[in-house]
């Protein structure tokens, strides 16, 4: 069968919500005790959603000038939310910082961001082995507090179906907060460039980010002056803000599927953004076929495994109409693959007239293990990525969309490297991930200066064009 056919069968195939069920799927948990799993699935279903569908259509409107050029994507949180670090102020922390990137970033390009975090409902990961061993004892992996705990003990690592209720309710009450902090006025536009200010003022690269910050802070002068206020002006006082996660346990996602009473379409209400990662991204398998379905904005991680020819077939299930803002192609190749590797991607896509927005994840491909044992990120290798990316679509006459980013609002220590420069033998200091190291909240405002850099010249050349 060619290539075309099966793509045509594929879309000519019945989807229903439980379909991915016929298909083979990797990295999905076993459950003992399967009743218990269908009775929390029985119960998640009359929930009320956690977003709604008309939401992540005006995500895939804004993901679509993002395609277009004439937006930019940032996506950034945890790398797997916990239970145990669910606290108000992480939230409040993660979600400021976001803030300030992407003020940073806007002011730079000359464009609007797109602000999306991987929150409310990141709580399922993927792992690269099934088990893993300590001393002589081995035990099945952590794979996220939705499914497993990560305590080193038998009893934590058995598949619990109940946390998925937990993960439920700590994602809506992370919602209401997100909201009231989104429409609540914290997110004033004066309020975050003041935080970025005092950032700047007791950093050691202070005179790298000062002219940008001035020259931010002349312009709300001037907006003042004119009387454009937050008193009279909702885009000063608000933002749009919207949640994301990876869609792996589909049992999860399944439940949380709903009819759009508008539309009459279906939508995965437990997040406005889904993506599909690089280890469960097989078009003939379960989380291809359940993502096919679903109307919400779709991301597919693309890495230096990718065949031309899978990701092709990919854009063919998951969007056969080509809608603009639908699929975003996040690319995690490493420091050392993304001249080899991504350009050839980049190229076919546009050679197939395919219309999507390109972001980099310089996290994942970066990760290694310090002499001391811990699991890290190098920053400097983190900004070799994303400066590539950009480079690569430069050359390709391409929009670098967007960036993907593990961070956190917190003072950890995980990456090592940053203007405040986290050394290997600091790791353990403040090293609280319960699975792969984020960015704090210095480096990630570095990353964004840096981004504002590449993103000025993006700017340039669109005035150029028009």
């Amino acid at each position: 069968m060619t290539l075309k056919a099966v793509n045509n069968k594929a879309q000519q195939e019945p989807w229903t919500p439980d379909s991915w069920r016929a298909k083979p799927a990797k990295q999905l948990p076993e459950y003992p005790d399967a009743k218990a799993l269908k009775d929390v699935e029985d119960t998640l279903r009359h929930y009320p959603p956690l977003v709604f569908a008309g939401e992540a259509r005006k995500l895939t409107d804004s993901l679509a000038k993002v395609a277009a050029g004439e937006a930019f994507l940032l996506q950034g949180g945890d790398c797997a939310e916990s239970f145990l670090e669910f606290r108000p102020q992480n939230i409040r922390d993660t979600f400021r910082v976001i803030l300030q990137m992407a003020v940073v970033m806007t002011y730079a390009a000359g464009m609007p961001v797109v602000k999306v975090g991987r929150i409310a409902g990141q709580f399922a990961k993927p792992r690269s082995k099934p088990d893993e061993t300590m001393g002589d004892v081995t035990l099945p992996s952590y794979k996220g507090d939705i499914i497993n705990g990560s305590e080193f003990t038998a009893k934590a690592r058995i598949p619990d179906p109940e946390r998925i209720i937990k993960a439920y309710n700590q994602s809506a009450a992370t919602l209401n907060l997100v909201r009231a902090f989104a429409r609540g006025g914290y997110a004033d536009l004066h309020r975050v460039h003041q935080w970025t200010l005092d950032f700047i003022k007791d950093h050691p690269l202070a005179e790298r980010y000062e002219d940008l910050a001035q020259r931010l802070d002349q312009t709300l002068d001037f907006m003042a002056a004119a009387g454009i206020t937050p008193e009279n002006s909702q885009q000063i006082r608000e933002v749009d803000f919207y949640t994301s996660h990876e869609a792996l346990l589909l049992p999860y996602e399944e439940a949380m599927t709903r009819t759009d009473s508008t539309t009459g379409e279906w939508y995965d209400v437990s997040g406005h953004f889904l993506w599909i990662g690089d280890r469960t991204r097989q078009p003939d398998h379960a989380h291809v076929e359940f993502l096919r379905g679903v109307k919400n904005p779709i991301g597919i991680k693309c890495g230096p495994t990718t065949p031309i020819d899978d990701l092709l077939q990919l854009l063919d299930i998951l969007n056969p109409d080509n809608t603009p803002g639908r699929i975003t192609l996040i690319s995690r190749m490493g420091h050392d693959k993304v001249e080899e590797f991504l350009p050839p991607l980049v190229r076919k896509v546009k050679e197939e007239g395919r219309t999507v927005v390109w972001s980099s994840d310089p996290m994942h491909g970066n990760t290694v293990t310090s002499s001391n044992g811990y699991k890290t990120r190098a920053f400097d290798n983190i900004l070799s990525e994303v400066k590539q990316f950009f480079a690569v679509h430069h050359a390709e006459g391409t929009h670098p969309g967007g960036i993907h980013v593990e961070m956190t609002g917190q003072d950890v220590t995980e990456c090592t490297g940053g203007g405040k420069a986290v050394m290997e033998e600091n790791l353990g200091d403040r090293y609280h991930t319960h699975c792969d190291p984020r960015l704090n909240a210095t480096q990630a405002l570095e990353l964004a200066f840096m981004i504002a850099d590449e993103l000025r010249e993006v700017g340039q050349k669109r005035k150029e064009k028009s």
